[in-house]
């Protein structure tokens, strides 16, 4: 019998971010599937040894303590990760930009959201991280690649993040079977995404996808005494500060960062390193950016502010584009970090009160970027802009509307 929607969705509810629970789920999923095509007892014991019992110990301890799939990094195949924003339609002045983090879970909810990012046609589509339960082929064919798959390909270009998920298969599957789908659209010509970070731009904006999820998975007894802190590798680095040129003081453009993981969190840990790296290649001057993330598995935009030594961001956490989204109070003493929260509850299973899923929504103008944050029933949640003063760099920030019911401090 095919699996209905709540059964899908619970399967997610309470979800570890240990290797071993998601390399276990996704053994489950194939054992399932498979068992549906048989009758046999005898067959079904033996599908539960073969494919759960025996797949699951290969995968894990291959996962765990095989190689890592290689860094692929800037220039590459004559590519160098800087691509021109550029409207699919010529009469149309403003760019549009979809982002959804956390999508990519082949459940009802993602697949409303894919087809609510279809019908505004977005110029490009990013995926910011996470493909559950842990990157495989099968798991990107059957969101991304597949005939049937619901992701939507902008017109201008499709990209991608690694999360932790696609570490816990080395990465293999990200790099070998998600980046030659993604693209970006230079001219007439199509580029294949080659490495797991990258820069659009014009001359208002620069927006900055940077890999934090290469060094997001440690190694057994080696992460006990060094957990990881999804440090910027050297290559990328390197790329940020002789490509892009991070720290030319004369370009005083926009910045806007994405990537999977939290810059700042009052739900979970939160990664400090990533965003010092940043301000390091910055410099001296104090550049605000506006910086948006997944993992936590919700909507919140947190206060202007900064983590340890890192940049003044507008932080937005958008990590709520296909799983639950577990409707819950921030942690203990954290609560001040927040300017607002979606805590509206869309449904109950179980114990469990689940908020909405969807994406944002960036559209650019010239000096001013938009962005909207739509929920799978298209409704706008909160829309907010931010307008760059090419003289400085500065932004100035305006918040148009939010839903009355939001949780504002």
């Amino acid at each position: 019998m095919p699996e209905n929607p709540e059964e899908r969705a619970q399967k997610y509810l309470d979800l570890g971010h240990s290797e071993a629970e998601n390399h276990a789920k996704t053994q489950l999923e194939l054992y399932e599937k498979r068992v549906q095509q048989t009758s046999s007892v005898t067959n079904v014991i033996s599908e539960f040894f073969k494919t759960n019992l025996i797949g699951f110990a290969w995968h894990y301890l291959r996962s765990r303590f095989g190689a890592r799939h290689p860094y692929q990094a800037y220039p590459r195949n004559g590519d160098t990760g800087i691509y021109p924003l550029q409207s699919s339609i010529a009469a149309r002045e403003e760019i549009s930009i979809a982002l959804l983090s956390d999508w990519a879970s082949d459940t009802a909810e993602s697949d409303a959201v894919a087809n609510l990012v279809s019908r505004h046609a977005p110029d490009y589509t990013i995926h910011m991280g996470d493909i559950y339960f842990v990157g495989t082929p099968k798991e990107i064919e059957e969101n991304f690649t597949a005939p049937y798959a619901s992701w939507y390909y902008g017109a201008s270009g499709s990209l991608a993040l690694s999360g932790n998920h696609e570490m816990y298969s080395n990465g293999n599957a990200f790099f070998q079977h998600l980046l030659p789908a993604m693209y970006a659209q230079v001219g007439e010509v199509r580029k294949t995404q080659q490495a797991g970070f990258f820069c659009l731009e014009n001359e208002y904006w620069r927006i900055i996808g940077i890999d934090t999820g290469y060094t997001s998975v440690g190694r057994p007894f080696f992460e006990i005494l060094s957990p990881p802190d999804c440090h910027l590798r050297k290559e990328q680095v390197a790329w940020l500060r002789d490509v892009v040129k991070l720290g030319d003081p004369l370009d005083t453009r926009g910045i806007v960062f994405l990537s999977h993981h939290p810059y700042m969190s009052a739900f979970r840990e939160e990664y400090k390193r990533p965003g010092e790296q940043l301000q390091k290649l910055m410099g001296d001057a104090q550049r605000p950016v506006v910086w948006m993330w997944g993992h936590d598995h919700r909507l919140v935009a947190y206060r202007f502010d900064r983590n340890g030594n890192g940049p003044q961001a507008y932080g937005r956490c958008i990590g709520h584009g296909g799983l639950p989204v577990e409707v819950r109070p921030p942690d203990a003493g954290e609560a001040h970090k927040i300017e607002f929260y979606d805590t509206r509850v869309r449904k109950q299973i179980k114990r469990h009160a689940l908020g909405y899923n969807g994406f944002a929504r960036l559209l650019l103008r010239n000096e001013k970027l938009i962005a909207e944050y739509r929920d799978l029933e298209d409704t706008c949640v909160m829309e907010e802009s931010w307008t760059v003063n090419k003289a400085n760099g500065q932004l100035d920030w305006e918040v148009v509307k939010t839903l009355p019911e939001l949780a504002v401090r």
